[in-house]
């Protein structure tokens, strides 16, 4: 287990925000909280401004930084993933996450996971729409909305960005912590205490 959490969020043209500001909503209390010492987080890019899928634009404090720096690397999903999985310059930079702690993902950020080669032999999950595009890169496709192998942790569509966010932050503290922050966000829907390594 790491004892300090430095978050790389990445983040790319066409994705998916909500993707992304869910899961960003619930992990970052750890910070807020204290829950976890030494909790920073750096928006990572290929370049300094991004558009996301319907025009909204954001700016990186990080560009093209070495994702292997970080202890956990999260990616949103988006339409243009199915693209940009084929981009050699973008998917090299997603391969410098090797050797993160966490790797994770929400959506078809899987996807991202898959092409760089960090789903090899293990399952996961995405949005329903993009099961069959997965497969070729799991050993299984599960129909789930937050799935865990080891330290690949997958979720599948928009809304499961706040399943996603809540169980890392019970995975990274406890119960209690986890409920503080459900109560805090008014989410209703997580279930506190199921941690296994498929939530459904």
């Amino acid at each position: 287990m790491v004892k300090t959490m430095k978050i790389g969020f990445v983040l790319f043209d066409g994705m998916t925000s909500m993707d992304f500001a869910r899961f960003y909503e619930a992990i970052t209390w750890l910070a807020i909280l204290k829950a976890k010492e030494n909790v920073t987080w750096a928006f990572c890019a290929d370049k300094l401004e991004v558009t996301d899928d319907r025009g909204l634009k954001m700016k990186a404090n990080e560009v093209l930084p070495d994702l292997g720096r970080f202890d956990l690397v999260f990616l949103p999903g988006g339409i243009s993933t199915r693209k940009l999985r084929y981009d050699e310059n973008f998917m090299g930079w997603i391969q410098t996450a090797d050797t993160a702690f966490y790797k994770v993902s929400v959506c078809t950020g899987a996807l991202l996971l898959g092409e760089a080669g960090f789903l090899n032999g293990k399952k996961a999950t995405t949005n329903s729409s993009a099961y069959e595009l997965l497969t070729p890169y799991c050993a299984e496709v599960i129909k789930a909305r937050v799935v865990r192998d080891g330290n690949i942790i997958t979720a599948g569509g928009v809304t499961s960005s706040i399943d996603l966010g809540l169980y890392m932050v019970e995975m990274l503290t406890n119960s209690e912590i986890a409920l503080q922050v459900q109560r805090k966000m008014e989410y209703p829907y997580y279930q506190v205490g199921n941690l296994s390594d498929t939530y459904m």
